[in-house]
């Protein structure tokens, strides 16, 4: 085994050791939650379903890259690589769709009661069922030229122009111009929830200043005392920093695509594109961490879990006493 290859396993591994417990943790929290109160708040619903195509990100791409990097198992033939790549580039981009949602709509939460803002928050509320399934509607098929033009290792005689290398599959486009084109789509899918949660985060901070900036002036008018914050504000400051971990990470993953759309020829290491894939799964790494930072809910719910195992095993110990 190489060194680079090495080196890429651990890469991957480390994404897999934290992506996957941290993502079924948060899966874990949400799914008590429902079980003790029989329902989920929408932001909750969106969170889950977040985590749940991140768990797919990292379980699908990482940890099969990591199996076949040191190698302990290898699925990538052809039909393996059209399999992978499609699942990785359809929840990727629903993973980015879901954190504009999730940043659009505690933009509209925090809107005053009996705005039209505050009546699209509940319209979105409502149908946010046909949202989730909009989604994965627009993604899988803006996703289906993985199934055309991915290939694996041993195909790779002919394919020395327009395609991209990803070690183990190739993905080979038949003119420039489709390879062009399904890249300009690729980027067009990222920058513009890109944009329009960046907005909504911008939104989000203005909220957040001036109601700081009212509490504080109410606090010197009492002089001192009044609590500030509340769950939208937390809620508010953790999609914010989602959304900060997804505009570096994926602004690095896209500068590394446009990179590899300008290259004619097919590049002999996999290196640029193994960074890209690096970079978009470590959000899909990282956002469970911050999840579960912030949210108390998860927080208080995975306490609960850790701190019954204990007591469950202490009241064993005593029976068979």
């Amino acid at each position: 085994m190489s060194s680079e290859i090495f080196v890429r396993g651990m890469l991957y591994l480390s994404l897999t050791v934290v992506g996957v417990p941290g993502n079924a943790a948060v899966i874990l929290a949400f799914l008590l939650l429902l079980h003790q109160e029989n329902r989920l708040l929408p932001a909750d619903a969106i969170v889950l379903h977040l985590a749940c195509v991140n768990l797919l990100v990292v379980g699908v791409r990482c940890l099969l890259e990591t199996l076949a990097s040191f190698p302990l198992a290898n699925v990538f033939s052809d039909t393996g690589c059209k399999a992978v790549i499609f699942v990785y580039r359809t929840s990727r981009s629903l993973s980015i769709w879901l954190t504009f949602v999730l940043s659009a709509y505690q933009c509209l939460s925090i809107a005053p009661p009996g705005s039209h803002w505050a009546s699209a928050r509940a319209l979105v509320a409502r149908y946010l069922g046909c949202v989730f399934f909009f989604l994965w509607l627009l993604n899988t098929s803006m996703s289906s030229a993985a199934i055309l033009f991915s290939f694996g290792k041993q195909s790779n005689s002919s394919l020395t122009n327009h395609g991209i290398n990803v070690q183990f599959c190739y993905v080979h486009f038949p003119s420039k111009l489709s390879k062009d084109a399904n890249g300009a789509v690729q980027v067009g899918r990222d920058v513009v929830p890109m944009a329009l949660m960046t907005l909504a985060s911008l939104t989000i901070l203005v909220f957040l200043y001036k109601h700081s900036r009212q509490v504080k002036g109410l606090r010197s008018s009492r002089g001192g005392g009044g609590g500030s914050g509340g769950a939208e504000q937390r809620a508010a400051k953790a999609v914010v920093a989602l959304v900060t971990l997804y505009v570096v990470l994926y602004g690095v993953d896209n500068g590394f695509w446009v990179y590899t759309l300008t290259v004619r020829q097919t590049m002999e290491s996999s290196l640029i594109s193994d960074l890209r894939i690096f970079f978009s799964s470590l959000y899909a790494a990282l956002s469970p961490v911050v999840i579960i930072a912030s949210n108390r809910k998860v927080n208080g719910r995975l306490r609960c879990v850790v701190q019954e195992k204990p007591v469950q095993e202490r009241a064993t110990s005593l029976s068979t006493v």
